[in-house]
């Protein structure tokens, strides 16, 4: 049996399709892999990994990418978890702190900068606390788990699905399941199913994890913030971001 290298962000967003997986024959097949998205998609570039559910500007970085099953990560509105948070009016702001747990997210803050805001504030890395100390004036780019607690703390938040949504109509895929080759289609037919089956089963699993997150309703987020099915909107979603982000 041939053994798949499998990569999944370790983000909450992700849960569903671990939870699939883990309850599916198909994890016989798997050597798994959970970490931040960045280090996720590092490993794919070099080879390390046979298929990930990756950032999609990874694709720029991919000699012959490959999107493989009919789900994804993505928002047809305001995702919750990708957020900017600041004091003041992002007008205001002449400083970005950029997470650097995820090129996509990065590159959808410089896009919504240049093509919505119409601001050019200088854009830094951000460093170990930075949620908890933007002064006035800084804004920062929180994405993930992380991002739920600071919406109850700073009065301004920019919800990036939500303006990108704004600015284009469609909805945005923040991660998709990437290879850098083919993959075989009985390999594929039966993780897509796991990923299917985690997903119905929501339900299932999801109670005894609320008391996890006080800061968010997880039926909320799961089933109306993110949206998994990679759909034509979404595809056209993607084919439009991975264009206006080429040169970030």
């Amino acid at each position: 049996m041939k053994i798949y290298r499998v990569g999944v962000v370790s983000y909450l967003n992700s849960k569903p399709f671990l939870e699939g997986i883990l309850h599916d024959p198909v994890i016989r097949q798997l050597h798994l892999q959970v970490l931040p998205p960045a280090e996720i998609a590092a490993l794919l570039v070099s080879g390390e990994l046979d298929i990930g559910l990756v950032p999609v500007k990874v694709m720029h970085s991919l000699s012959s990418p490959h999107i493989h099953t009919n789900y994804c990560i993505g928002s047809t509105d305001k995702v919750h978890s990708v957020c900017i948070f600041s004091n003041t009016p992002i007008e205001h702001c002449h400083t970005l702190l950029l997470d650097s747990e995820s090129r996509t997210s990065v590159a959808l803050s410089k896009v919504l900068l240049r093509d919505y805001f119409k601001l050019t504030p200088a854009l830094k890395p951000s460093y170990v606390g930075y949620e908890s100390d933007l002064q006035d004036g800084v804004a920062g780019l929180v994405i993930g788990d992380r991002s739920f607690a600071w919406h109850k703390v700073y009065p301004y938040v920019y919800d990036l699905g939500y303006y990108w949504k704004k600015l284009t109509g469609l909805p945005f895929v923040y991660a998709a399941w990437l290879s850098n080759t083919p993959l075989e289609s009985e390999f594929t037919i039966a993780f897509n199913r796991a990923l299917e089956n985690g997903l119905n089963r929501i339900n299932d699993w999801l109670p005894p994890f609320q008391t996890l997150y006080p800061d968010i309703s997880l039926n909320n987020y799961f089933t109306k913030h993110i949206s998994y099915q990679l759909d034509q909107e979404k595809r056209n979603g993607l084919a439009l971001f991975l264009e206006k982000s080429r040169e970030f």
